[in-house]
């Protein structure tokens, strides 16, 4: 399978970069800054590209797909994992913020399934996997934005599913939980305190066992419009 994974120079992205790497396909690792790091994870990967895009805009997101499509032929995965958040009251969140978060956490996978979705129809199969979050469905206070992000991601994904079905595209959503990559470690303690406190193992989800489900679903058939929870924090 080729497999598109969209901020997959750290973090989250990288595991399930490698992760499809270690599965035999091959694998898109897409950055929009880290080139040095990405390349670096393509370097480990068998069959594998880094390109560079910025996934708010869609003339950027054409040129990837185009690039990856002259390579390839196709695209079986593509996972929306790219995403930022900043934390801040909502009284005291600016414009500026609200609409760099929306735009990148929910209008970049809206602009990649509507660039990748057009080939998947052509294939009559594939399979989108947006990355969301706990706090898309339950709120979380100082993240009014990227909980908005995330909510409208699920209602992408049902819809997106409920659009596809017909042409054998899967698209399904992941709550991988609190991890402690650069974003998770960004948020604080008192985040990191209160993610274990709710956490009924009292462990932090643990980000290659997160893309490795990744990959599994990603390799399923007859399973779409569904969001996974892989926190331990009861919804």
């Amino acid at each position: 399978m080729v497999c598109l994974v969209t901020g997959s120079s750290r973090g989250l992205g990288k595991a399930t970069a490698l992760a499809f790497g270690r599965n035999g396909h091959q694998v898109v690792v897409h950055y929009r800054d880290n080139k040095t790091e990405a390349e670096a994870v393509a370097s480990i990967i068998n069959e594998a590209i880094a390109l560079k895009a910025d996934v708010r805009y869609p003339d950027d997101i054409k040129t990837l797909v185009d690039t990856v499509i002259k390579k390839w032929g196709r695209i079986d995965v593509l996972v929306n994992n790219a995403g930022i958040t900043r934390e801040s009251l909502l009284v005291k969140t600016s414009v500026q913020d609200f609409d760099e978060i929306i735009n990148t956490n929910l209008k970049g996978p809206f602009n990649l399934t509507r660039a990748v979705s057009r080939y998947m129809m052509k294939q009559k199969s594939g399979h989108i996997i947006n990355i969301s979050s706990y706090a898309g469905v339950k709120g979380k206070e100082g993240l009014s934005v990227y909980s908005a992000s995330k909510a409208g991601l699920i209602a992408l994904t049902k819809t997106a599913a409920r659009e596809f079905g017909r042409y054998n595209i899967m698209v399904n959503a992941v709550l991988p939980g609190y991890m402690l990559t650069d974003m998770g470690i960004g948020s604080g303690e008192k985040a990191k305190e209160l993610a274990l406190q709710d956490n009924l193992v009292k462990e932090y989800s643990n980000p290659d066992n997160v893309a490795e489900f990744i990959c599994y679903l990603a390799g399923t058939t007859g399973i779409t419009g569904q969001v996974f929870n892989l926190d331990s924090r009861i919804l």
